[in-house]
């Protein structure tokens, strides 16, 4: 592969980013807003898995007192 002289460089990266198609405003809303809900849905997954687990262990350590 051909080293590429600095302006060359520059010139390709220039044409890669034109190829770039960028999101819209709304389409980066509706993304952080479903990233919310879902962090939001694991959150209180998650809070619920935790408490099962620490009723569960509760019961059984407190079976041995």
């Amino acid at each position: 592969m051909a080293k590429a002289t600095p302006a060359q460089f520059v010139r390709q990266v220039r044409q890669e980013i034109s190829r770039i198609s960028w999101a819209g405003r709304r389409e980066t809303g509706l993304a952080t807003i479903t990233v919310f809900i879902m962090a939001s849905i694991a959150a209180i997954f998650f809070l619920l898995v935790d408490m099962v687990f620490s009723n569960v262990i509760q019961y059984v350590l407190g079976m041995f007192n």
